[in-house]
Formats: structure tokens, sequence, C-alpha cells
């Protein structure tokens, strides 16, 4: 098995600050190159397909990797998305505060599911994936909470699929969570490690 050297360091194809900002958390060196794909296309075919909403995520993660492997020879490429689902409805991040205005809305009161999904390609080809999901169950909050959080949360909220940022005070929507906090934050970081413990990237 080969260790990861200077010239083969993880690559994260995301422009994501809180995957980028657990990864360095937990001691891994990381160079953001962001993808640039049409997640609209790709996902619009998998509803018009009838396909599940993991089945998408990780086709999502998988294109992001791909679209960005040429440029980093030897590297690993880490691709990563999250499809938030309430009942048959996928959400997207919030186009403006009045689009997260009614993301919350439409969630409040209601459990979801948070699907989160890696991928990682190297040399030309897909080595690994994992998929996770966790329900959130948010709370009946008032009409004043709303437009308070709005406030004060401010325009982070355009950054999280479903209005919310669970990391800070987007924790004050919810009554209860179901699954793992890594992947709530769209990086299902443990299973990530141990892949890389087994590249010899991180020590065993």
């Amino acid at each position: 098995m080969r260790a990861s050297s200077p010239s083969s360091p993880l690559v994260l194809a995301s422009a994501s600050v809180i995957r980028r900002t657990l990864l360095e958390r937990a001691g891994i060196t990381v160079v953001a190159d962001p993808a640039a794909i049409d997640e609209t296309l790709i996902k619009a075919r998998f509803r018009r397909d009838g396909k599940a909403a993991d089945a998408c995520a990780l086709a999502l993660a998988e294109a992001k990797a791909a679209a960005v492997a040429g440029r980093h020879a030897d590297a690993f490429i880490l691709g990563a998305d999250q499809i938030l689902v309430a009942a048959d409805r996928w959400f997207d991040k919030p186009r403006d505060l009045n689009d997260a205005r009614a993301q919350l809305t439409a969630l409040r009161g209601r459990p979801h599911e948070l699907v989160s999904a890696l991928a990682v390609w190297r040399e030309g080809r897909l080595i690994w994936q994992v998929i996770d999901s966790a329900r959130l169950h948010m709370r009946e909050f008032s009409d004043d909470f709303l437009e308070r959080y709005l406030r004060e949360a401010g325009p982070g909220v355009l950054a999280s699929v479903g209005a919310y940022q669970w990391e800070g005070r987007g924790a004050q929507l919810f009554e209860r969570v179901e699954g793992d906090y890594f992947s709530i934050l769209g990086l299902p970081l443990l299973p990530l490690l141990a892949f890389l413990r087994d590249e010899g990237v991180i020590a065993r």
C-alpha cells in the first residue's frame, strides 16, 4: 500500500468552508479546488428517472471529484455533496433570504433527511465512496423567531442547504436529531479518516 507524499495531497473539490475546516481541524492537510459542474442538470435527470436522493448525492460527489482530477496528478480527489429531502421534495441552497424564509417555513415542525455522500478519485478512477444520512426534526418555531434568526444569521444561511447552519445559530431551529454530527455538516468524517489511514495518507 502506497503512502501519501507531498506530491499526492488530499484535494477537496468543493468551495465549502465548513468541510475544509473540519478536515483541517482533524489534522488533514487539504488543498481546495472547487469543481464547476451543473448540479441542477444532474439533479433534474435523477428526479426525472425516479432515482433516490442518495444515488444522486453520490453521483454529484463523483462528478465533482472527476471534474478536477485532471488538474492534480497522483492526488486523492475528494468530492462531496449533500441533499435535503422532506417528504418527496429535494431542497437546494436558498437563492436569497426570501427563499431561505420560504424553505424554513416549509420545514418548520416537520422531520427531514440530510443525505451526505463522499467520493474519492485517484489516477483517473473512483477508488472509494460512502453515503450517510441523518434525520432532523425541526421545531415549531414562531414567525418572530424566524425573522430574528434570519436577521442575526445573515447571508451565511445562503451557504447551507435548508437555510440553516447546524454548527451555529441553526441549532436553535431543532428539537432533536438522529445521526452523525459530521454527516449533518456534509462530511462523513469518521469513515473518511478510516479510508485515509488505510491509504497511508494519515498515521494508523
